[in-house]
């Protein structure tokens, strides 16, 4: 039985005793412990169910890697489903709840479906629910959706917080085992900043555990000495239990820091987001073991060599009194000589390699273990936990020769280096085949936007797997990075015999024993299945992932792909380089939910952005409207009046005299650079590139599927510099399609695009008085002559530094100023009292857009949906014919695109002056295949225009320009209709003469 010794335990502090339980019994460990140390020390070898057979599950590992021990954490708003038990330190009162089993862990009703296992093979589910079509949705889809996922889904809200923290550092090394500490220390003898995180709460990896010496002394104190004077470095950070999560391009490195899962009552956040930039990025991420298949290497009890080897040293627990170790090369001895040496029975060593084993063998045979090379396990005795193996030839099929009784089995297949983070950014593999393994590639690393490598990786992470020959590498890896010269410290050599590449064990096992040897533990993929894939044809790895769902689970196959490829490249008689491997994505293990939205909860779910003016907003009758993140006033109330009535007085205000609006939410988007020009005529439909310096122009945005997604005014800086006006929705929507295509696609474009859009206040004067009031506030010439429409100049207004644009969204007179935002409040006040004679008032943005409509401007969102194109509503002019292309270009001319029935924009006015329904469809003759009324078009925008004393509207109606003049009918929910004339969509001043004045 498992059980804790009396002593060992490195890890432990036995005069601190905790106290949890698992599934509702209580147990006890101590300070140090993890969820698995402690349930083994306590005997508990069943920990969950698989997936797919209910097949019982014990420990398998003692890390990340561990498929099967995941467990429901907690309560209420403290309960998190799939948490692995090895990476969970205990504490006192922790509750955990096994998972994926009904009625109860001991006795499951879905194990059924492991005697129906040869029913049940890889794709099963392709070829039996395909038919009777009907049982999908009746029958087979309520069996899958009862019967699919992990864990239970928490139900109360999370009482936890948690944040993200941004670092800038030139080294950053990601493990800190004996390899990550030797880079680290080299990396910061050039003085350069650096980072070196760890994601467990150790330091040293395995090296403490294996043993071993360093420059004269045992490892164990020449690590907690390199800490220590780690620690003392100013240009040094160390955070331990943070995981790096993803590599990504330009130095971007996602860190994951677990703050007080040990200690759930402590101060603070739970969890720690870091995004980190980096110049250099090592990776000494180590290696994992690989298990062995062989039959019944699933059964509670068979775990890997090196975590037995773990939970003896690390916990002082002893897996089960009598042990057999089960490998293909020289590290599992290390386990067999840790039990010897602890009081414990070894009853074997079953070494595949005919010839056995080296030094480490020899030392196990001095101890009395027995040893039996050239032998394998033909199958695993028990049910719930391990009692015995059978022993036979490894070059045979599995005829036993003994059976051996044990409680513990311990195998070792090799190791394969963590190779994930070298392959988030493309870092390329090499098989290595003295190893049996793939490791990095050093000859094509990620590369960097200068074309040089930006990854490295060191010690095991490159595939050394001797001490001696860690310590070299690391020290050689980051002596480059860094720039330095470093010797590596002083490491014995080591005497080890060559290992022997076994992936099934015995090598010809007959199918009775291949249905019975697992890869995936977590998925129940045997060899089997796999095997069964490549004879259907599945012979991309790939392919053969998704038929089988190997590597699928929440392990992310950190055990079993290697494994699967291999038995997949035997299948297919092929070697496992051309088979490859399956595609290495961040992160590396799962994140909560929580560290991911950080802060972005409740009232701060999302940052409500505020413009300079807001509070005067506030003080002054604004009723807010949400647009985007912002609030804009939709108007300003005065006492007694109602929003209609208020829009109405702002909207007389405006065309009779002068208002003022607060424009400063509209996007700002600096485009800058040698190529601006170039990348301006790939982003807008129309010609950029010739517009002169001090000159603005109306543009358009058209996605890659050629819809319209934006439009704004486009004013050019300098040769090398324009400014974008975006919608006020569309700014950081704008932003980001911009940096998409000059990151994926023009990446060799001399451009930087910068989102200003808060940096500066906004404020539009417009009205017959409007250029009287701005030469009022006096410092700069604002005449027809000097500032034309279209035009924009920078100067002085009021004393203060301005820039001012003579563009017009509502058909008068306009000027839109922008201030810098720390002084925009300032502005306003100032044209407020210049324009105190002229009754100047602000408008809101319902004003604004009855103003436009007035005109027969178009607006992103209303006369837009996502499906309409430039030429649907009459901007055939603003797509250029000169250009060669332009994003959307192509798109324009599918035939659906050119087809002459698309709805086009017209104006609409109702016949008896009221306002037709927002949305309203114009119906047509006849019905549908749907037993529907046809349609002939529909309304955008529909307003009351005081200005015109009707209701208006703007709409999208088949041939609508060339209906001009008839009328068509809207029906409105009441079961009425209002009848409304198509006109030309300019309502107002269709000649432009008032905003050229």
């Amino acid at each position: 039985m498992s059980t804790r010794m009396a002593t060992g335990g490195r890890l432990l502090n036995k005069g601190k005793p905790l106290r949890f339980s698992f599934n509702g019994k209580n147990f006890k460990g101590y300070e140090g412990d993890t969820l698995a140390s402690a349930l083994l020390a306590n005997d508990q070898m069943l920990v969950g169910r698989s997936f797919k057979y209910h097949r019982p599950r014990g420990i398998v590992a003692s890390g990340a890697e561990e498929p099967n021990a995941l467990v429901g954490l907690g309560r209420d708003g403290r309960f998190e489903p799939n948490q692995r038990v090895t990476t969970t330190e205990l504490f006192d009162g922790l509750e955990s709840e096994s998972q994926n089993h009904w009625p109860s862990l001991e006795f499951d009703v879905g194990v059924v479906n492991n005697y129906a296992a040869r029913f049940l093979p890889a794709g099963f589910y392709y070829k039996t629910f395909m038919a009777p079509r009907a049982a999908w949705k009746h029958l087979f889809e309520p069996i899958v959706r009862q019967s699919a996922g992990l864990g239970k889904v928490p139900k109360d809200r999370d009482v936890d917080t948690y944040e993200h923290f941004y670092a800038f550092v030139d080294v950053l090394v990601i493990g800190g085992g004996v390899a990550g500490l030797q880079a680290a220390k080299v990396a910061a003898t050039s003085g350069k900043k650096v980072m070196l995180i760890e994601q467990s709460a150790h330091w040293g990896g395995r090296a403490p555990v294996d043993g071993g010496e360093v420059d004269g002394k045992p490892v164990a104190d020449w690590i907690e000495q390199t800490v220590s004077d780690l620690r003392n470095l100013p240009n040094v950070t160390l955070r331990s239990r943070c995981m790096g999560a993803g590599v990504y391009d330009h130095g971007y490195v996602l860190g994951y820091e677990r703050l007080t899962d040990h200690a759930p009552m402590a101060a603070g956040p739970r969890h720690r987001l870091w995004r980190i930039r980096t110049g250099q990025v090592i990776t000494a991420t180590g290696a994992i073991e690989r298990p062995i298949s062989f039959a019944g290497n699933d059964i509670p009890g068979v775990m890997l060599a090196s975590a037995v080897r773990d939970y003896l040293v690390n916990y002082g627990v002893s897996i089960g009194d009598r042990t057999v170790v089960v490998t293909n090369n020289d590290d599992a001895y290390r386990t067999a000589i840790a039990l010897k040496q602890a009081g414990m029975i070894v009853s074997a060593i079953l070494d595949a390699r005919p010839t056995g084993g080296g030094a480490l063998a020899e030392e196990a045979r001095a101890l009395g273990i027995r040893i039996e090379a050239g032998k394998a396990i033909a199958k695993v005795h028990g049910g719930k936990r391990v009692t015995g193996v059978s022993v036979c030839l490894h070059a045979g099929e599995g005829a036993a020769l003994e059976t051996i009784p044990c409680d513990a089995v311990a195998m070792s297949g090799g190791w394969s280096p963590v190779v994930h983070l070298w392959s988030h950014c493309g870092g390329k593999l090499i098989w290595d085949e003295a190893n049996a393994m793939f490791r990095p590639d050093p000859s094509r690393p990620p590369l960097g936007a200068d074309g040089a490598g930006y990854v490295a990786t060191a010690g095991t992470a490159s595939g050394a797997m001797h001490l001696a020959d860690v310590m070299a590498d690391a020290a050689a890896v980051a002596a480059k990075v860094a720039g330095v010269e470093a010797d590596a410290p002083a490491v014995p050599a080591t005497d080890e015999a060559p290992m022997m590449p076994v992936w099934l064990m015995p090598q010809g096992a007959g199918v009775k024993l291949r249905m019975k040897s697992w890869l995936d533990y977590q998925n129940d993929v045997k060899v089997s299945d796999v095997q069964l894939a490549a004879r259907e044809g599945y012979e991309s790895v790939e392919h053969t992932k998704r038929y089988t769902t190997l590597g699928m689970a929440t392990d992310q196959g950190k055990l079993s792909n290697i494994n699967g490829l291999a038995i997949l490249s035997d299948a297919l008689d092929q070697p496992i380089p051309m088979t490859g491997t399956t595609t290495f994505r961040p992160p590396y293990t799962p994140i909560s939910f929580g560290a991911i939205a950080g802060a972005a909860r409740d009232e701060i779910f999302q940052p409500l952005r505020r413009t300079p003016m807001h509070e005067w907003h506030e003080a002054n009758g604004a009723d807010w409207e949400p647009v985007g993140m912002w609030r804009r006033p939709f108007c300003y109330l005065r006492a007694g009046e109602t929003t209609h009535q208020a829009v109405n007085r702002e909207i007389l205000q405006v065309r009779n005299s002068v208002g003022m609006l607060d424009a400063s939410t509209l996007g700002k988007l600096i485009v800058k650079g040698p190529d601006a020009g170039k990348f301006m005529d790939l982003m807008y439909t129309n010609l950029m590139s010739t517009l002169k310096p001090g000159k603005c122009r109306y543009g358009l945005m058209c996605s890659d599927n050629g819809f319209l997604i934006d439009d704004g005014v486009v004013a050019r800086i300098d040769e090398d510099t324009f400014l974008c006006h975006t919608t006020t929705g569309g700014a950081d929507r704008i932003h980001a399609h911009m940096e998409e295509w000059l990151q994926t696609e023009w990446w060799d474009l001399k451009v930087y695009v910068a989102n200003a859009t808060e940096q500066y206040a906004q404020i539009a004067v417009v009205g017959p008085n409007a250029r009287k009031v701005l030469e009022k506030l006096g410092g700069m010439d604002v005449s027809k002559e000097t500032l034309p429409f279209m035009d924009w100049k920078d100067g002085t207004l009021a004393g203060m530094p301005v820039r001012v644009y003579r563009i017009s969204f509502s058909g008068e007179l306009s000027y839109e100023i922008a201030v810098d935002a720390g002084r925009g409040q300032e502005l306003w006040d100032k044209i407020r009292e210049a324009g105190a004679e002229f009754d100047i008032m602000p408008y809101g943005t319902e004003t604004l857009h009855v103003l436009r409509a007035e005109k027969g401007f178009i607006m992103i969102g209303d006369e837009t949906d996502g499906t309409v194109i430039p030429q649907d509503l009459g901007l055939n002019w603003a797509i250029s014919k000169k250009k060669e292309d332009f994003i959307g270009k192509r798109a324009q001319t599918r035939s659906h695109m050119a087809d002459p029935n698309r709805w086009k924009l017209v104006g609409l006015e109702t016949l008896d002056g009221s306002v037709i329904p927002d949305g309203a469809y114009a119906m047509a003759e006849g019905v549908n295949a749907n037993g529907q009324r046809n349609t002939q078009g529909r309304v955008t925008s529909t307003y009351h225009s005081p200005t015109l004393g009707k209701g208006i509207a703007m709409g999208l109606v088949l041939h609508g320009p060339d209906r001009m003049g008839e009328v068509i009918e809207f029906p409105k929910v009441d079961g009425t209709s209002v009848k409304a004339r198509i006109c030309d969509p300019v309502f107002y001043d269709k000649d432009g003469e008032k905003q050229n004045v």
